[in-house]
């Protein structure tokens, strides 16, 4: 796969494209991935997906919480274990969104000169979302592609969507938020130095410095498991602020205690993935029954990732 962020990377002579912003690669999205790869590859032609960074939210709509599922590297490294040939991360922004439906599009059929266009059912493009599935067919019979609308996908009974996604994740259900996804949901950043708190009480952590434009986490304590130089390891991992021990901080921190594991990672990147929110955070009047919870948060988590 190859990830491009220029238009002026790549040339094709034919392929398969679909565009969205894709924002979690979740089971919906899924569908119509599978319909571009397997398409493309009958046609004997790469497929591509053009995707959006920032979110046109953020440009169109003045969104500006944490709000990412999935940063580009994250969603494009999904995207080809799906079987993409090309994604290219459009560098969305105002001038872009007063782009009429026909500019846009010419401007990737320039480069990509796709045969089949593949879209959601409610997708929409352009200035004003003019270009939407009857406006971009009467561009393609113009200039020669032809549209393939996805229909929408439910899960038990449910629309999938991004939005819900984020929401699941706000609100701590992570389970669903997995199921939907139809993965375990993850982040990554760099482990930075704390204070060494848990080291002393027996259970060291790192703590991750996470983009801060990514989806907030609710607080409480997760069973998870860190990705560290392709090896995976058990972890209990704490969102939160710590309240135990009356600490005056600006957000809340991701702390995770990876099971089994010694060595520093100090400048090292981590990836969490969470599986179940095992409680709230929770303040202790002693530090010996912190020490005892964190035990039980120790046992519980290993059955929950079947280590009993």
């Amino acid at each position: 796969m190859q990830h491009i962020h220029d238009l002026n990377e790549v040339k094709l002579d034919r392929s398969w494209l679909t565009i969205g912003s894709f924002d979690g690669v979740h089971l919906g999205h899924q569908q119509i991935i599978q319909a571009l790869v397997e398409g493309a590859r009958q046609a004997g032609v790469p497929s591509v997906v053009v995707t959006f960074f920032p979110h046109p939210q953020f440009i169109l709509r003045g969104e500006s919480r944490p709000y990412y599922l999935t940063l580009p590297e994250k969603r494009a490294q999904l995207l080809a274990a799906l079987g993409v040939d090309f994604v290219f991360t459009y560098p969305f922004s105002k001038q872009i969104s007063q782009l009429s439906a026909r500019e846009f599009v010419e401007d990737l059929f320039d480069t990509f000169h796709f045969d089949e266009l593949l879209i959601g059912y409610d997708f929409a493009l352009g200035k004003n979302r003019e270009g939407n599935s009857d406006r971009l067919q009467s561009i393609g019979v113009e200039i020669g592609y032809n549209v393939q609308v996805i229909p929408p996908f439910e899960l038990a009974g449910d629309l999938v969507s991004s939005s819900r996604i984020r929401a699941m994740i706000r609100e701590g259900d992570i389970r669903l938020a997995n199921t939907l996804l139809g993965r375990v949901f993850s982040v990554t950043g760099e482990v930075v130095k704390g204070d060494n708190r848990g080291k002393s009480l027996g259970f060291a952590t790192c703590n991750l410095d996470v983009h801060q434009e990514v989806v907030d986490i609710k607080g409480g304590v997760y069973a998870s498991r860190g990705l560290i130089a392709g090896k995976f390891w058990p972890a209990v991992t704490n969102i939160g602020f710590r309240p135990t021990f009356g600490e005056d901080l600006s957000g809340p921190r991701i702390e995770a205690h990876l099971l089994d594991f010694s060595g520093d990672l100090y400048g090292q990147s981590v990836e969490l993935f969470f599986v179940e929110r095992l409680r709230d955070e929770m303040k202790f009047s002693q530090v010996e029954k912190l020490i005892a919870q964190i035990d039980q948060d120790v046992r519980e988590t290993r059955r929950v990732l079947g280590q009993e």
